[in-house]
């Protein structure tokens, strides 16, 4: 450090000593920016400091110590007797060393995680040396802010738990769904639940991590939904799409959540995957989503990106995504019968009607390409 500053130092602390309280609070303040603007503070320069603060911190006004705070928390040379002192004021103070990092062991932070007043936490969720033990007990607490905090807190973990519970809290609050999605750290199938809300390239991620979780892990064979209760589901599209939505959702399994669902989202984009997942045809559930009458079918380009999307997802990508995104545990498909039904019996058996064609899936770059484009021109 240069002699100057050294001097102006040896003069603050001077002053400080000789007991001139008008001048005590500007001479700490401004030896610590004068500290804190070398790189590497000499140790009898750090050690002057460390007496004038341990002598002055408590006499200082709250304003003066607050500031203190701010600057001397997280800075790696702040003497430790000066940390202390200054945590010792307590209230404000200490509130406003735990926000700018003032140095704590986990298990203390856990502790103040566990047992702190809404100040605490609020200042514990945005520090970056934040434990999953310590997340989980802030998210249990479901205070909005402390969540938001959280969420926005890049350097912070977010385990499973925590975030299947700020996931579920989403769906009731649009604010918590762009900035999970934000987070890169987050893999895409954790992300599912939020799909309606993604974009173009997250949907395709959650759509390609969906299939790949499906070809190591194939889902249970569901049966497809009759064609006289399909005739049924377009009666009551046309006449009360409550009832049209718990129809679809009853077959699903998903409940009358499921069914709330799918009346609240206005895209139209959870009934299209619904009706997929049951097995309905691509051309039948344009029918039914037309048939609805509400605003998304006299949208000539919604109606396209549903049909889109609907072409992309197979039935079992389609219930897996639309269970997620509803919050749902649906109820287990009927098992399989253990008997072996053979294509062409040996004894020449006619061969039993093919199976009909699948609607042709467009792939995922070009269709989610084309559902992009199309919310950008509308």
């Amino acid at each position: 450090m240069p002699a100057r500053i050294s001097q102006e130092l040896a003069d603050l602390a001077r002053l400080a000593r000789d007991g001139d309280l008008g001048l005590s609070q500007v001479s700490l303040r401004v030896k610590a920016d004068l500290l804190m603007s070398t790189p590497q503070p000499p140790r009898e320069d750090l050690a002057a400091f460390n007496e004038m603060a341990v002598m002055l911190v408590p006499t200082v006004d709250e304003p003066t110590a607050l500031i203190l705070a701010r600057k001397l928390a997280g800075w790696r040379h702040t003497p430790l007797a000066v940390l202390t002192t200054l945590a010792a004021r307590g209230g404000a103070v200490l509130i406003e060393m735990l926000r700018h990092g003032m140095p704590i062991s986990p298990a203390e932070l856990e502790r103040l995680a566990e047992t702190g007043d809404a100040a605490i936490r609020s200042a514990l969720s945005v520090r970056k040396d934040l434990t999953n033990t310590a997340v989980l007990l802030l998210v249990s607490e479901a205070e909005r802010a402390i969540d938001l905090a959280l969420i926005g807190n890049r350097e912070a973990p977010l385990p499973r738990a925590a975030v299947d519970t700020l996931i579920a809290r989403s769906r009731v609050d649009a604010a918590y769904q762009l900035g999970l999605l934000a987070r890169e750290d987050l893999s895409n199938l954790e992300l599912a639940p939020l799909f309606l809300r993604a974009g173009p390239e997250r949907r395709l991620a959650i759509l390609e991590s969906l299939m790949a979780r499906e070809a190591l892990h194939p889902s249970e064979r569901r049966p497809a939904v009759a064609s006289s209760t399909f005739a049924d589901w377009l009666i009551l599209a046309g006449e009360d799409r409550t009832s049209a939505f718990a129809a679809v959702a009853g077959h699903l399994g998903g409940g009358a959540p499921f069914a709330a669902a799918m009346v609240e989202d206005d895209s139209r984009d959870l009934a299209a995957l619904s009706l997929i997942a049951s097995g309905v045809r691509v051309e039948d559930a344009t029918r039914f989503l037309i048939r609805l009458g509400d605003e998304t079918a006299h949208s000539v380009e919604r109606i396209f990106a549903l049909v889109d999307l609907m072409r992309l997802v197979k039935p079992s990508i389609a219930f897996r995504l639309a269970m997620q995104i509803a919050g749902v545990l649906p109820v287990s498909a009927s098992p399989r019968k253990g008997q072996h039904q053979p294509a062409m019996d040996p004894s020449g058996t006619p061969a039993r009607p093919g199976a009909s064609r699948p609607d042709a899936q467009l792939g995922l770059t070009e269709v989610l390409g084309r559902i992009g484009s199309k919310r950008e021109r509308g």
